[in-house]
């Protein structure tokens, strides 16, 4: 049996959808399902407003532009994160300035966000790590006090809650979400902003319809559009987005799925971690994963290595590490960092593995099975236990 790492989960209404959207003849953006899903999210999650996009990238870009991110500004954001959320800031010509992670939830540790912020400080980006909110309410009232701005990188949280019982993303002004196929909820490729502050609204349509006014037509408040603003292409098509309806209506049944998977893991790793081999997510009380992913940090970078090349080779069981730092990454390096600026965060991602976390592995339970008995073996054997 082989278990791949990830693997999109189908649903069989995404066919009958997807069909009525070609169909239908209107495939751009913003009709009949991209509207549909966006009232879906709102009535969910409480969101302001939902822009469909193409990717959490273009959520990124787009909640730059919002914001007023500019040349010479300074973004404070993990370093332990994917690339897309510093590509965003260097864009725009602003600076990331990288932040340490807590060693439970590799998340930004927000103790140490305070004494990175200068003048130029114009927005904090924070990650909500493997579906994990990050502590959002500590964030909030450091930027709130300074009149920063705070964007979460939400690609991995849909339908998980924070510490306050929120939804993730419904705390802060701008969180860009993902719906890649390696996400809980996916349609190939795709995102979405939500914007929680209604003076950013209508801008947010001209940022989303390449810099122009075409939404006040759309509206009937003009008869003709023109160029207004900075903007993009930020747009879903509709066929993508009849896809992601599927997916959105689905959503609790798939958790539940997920939830097996989390469950097994924690039950599994719970004696090693007794004995110090390893370390497991740890969640705040009050918060609510969505079980987008399950990471172990291992003693040691050997033993990591020795857990994930005797899984693969011996039970064809795919896991992965985690990021590579973006501060000792080589566009992090010509900016003029170094490894050692960051040791917590270089200690970290040396030492984590994430574990295959799919829907479809929370419905197969011999599958399911096969992976949590093919780690338990490789540990016992590394471990002694």
């Amino acid at each position: 049996m082989n278990i791949p790492f990830n693997r999109p989960y189908q649903i069989p209404a995404a066919e009958t959808y997807v069909l009525q959207a070609l169909r239908s003849g209107q495939h751009c953006g913003n009709h009949h399902w991209n509207r549909q899903c966006i009232e879906w999210l709102k009535d969910r999650f409480g969101f302001g407003e939902v822009f469909l996009v193409p990717s959490c990238t273009a959520a990124l870009e787009m909640g730059m532009i919002l914001a007023g991110v500019e040349a010479g500004d300074e973004v404070i954001l993990p370093s332990y994160t994917f690339s897309s959320t510093a590509t965003a800031v260097t864009l725009v010509g602003a600076r990331p300035v990288f932040c340490e992670i807590e060693p439970g939830t590799l998340n930004i540790d927000a103790d140490r966000i305070e004494s990175l912020i200068t003048p130029k400080t114009r927005m904090i980006l924070p990650i909500d790590y493997a579906g994990i909110a990050c502590d959002i309410h500590s964030i909030l009232p450091i930027a709130e006090a300074r009149g920063i701005t705070v964007m979460v990188d939400a690609a991995q949280s849909m339908n998980a809650r924070d510490a306050h019982g929120q939804w993730c993303g419904a705390a802060a002004p701008l969180a860009a979400f993902s719906f890649h196929e390696t996400k809980n909820f996916g349609c190939g490729e795709g995102g979405a902003l939500a914007v929680n502050r209604a003076d950013w609204v209508r801008r947010g349509h001209f940022v989303q319809e390449k810099g122009t006014d075409r939404r006040l037509v759309l509206d009937g408040v003009r008869s003709k559009y023109g160029w207004v603003d900075k903007g993009s292409s930020y747009l879903l098509s509709d066929i993508l987005a009849a896809m992601l309806y599927a997916q959105l209506e689905g959503m609790d049944e798939m958790t539940a799925y997920r939830s097996r998977v989390t469950d097994a893991y924690r039950a599994l790793f719970a004696p090693f971690e007794a004995a110090g081999c390893l370390r497991t997510p740890q969640v705040a009380a009050g918060a609510q994963p969505n079980h987008h992913a399950f990471f172990v940090v291992f003693d040691s970078a050997e033993n990591r290595q020795q857990f994930l090349t005797q899984l693969k080779t011996r039970h064809a069981v795919n896991a992965y590490i985690g990021y590579v730092p973006l501060h000792s990454s080589k566009q992090g390096m010509a900016l003029g960092y170094r490894p050692a600026d960051l040791p917590i965060t270089e200690d970290l991602a040396g030492r984590v593995v994430r574990l295959p976390l799919y829907t479809d592995l929370g419905k197969d339970a011999a599958a399911l099975d096969h992976v949590v008995g093919s780690m338990q073996s490789v540990l016992s054997a590394m471990y002694a236990m």
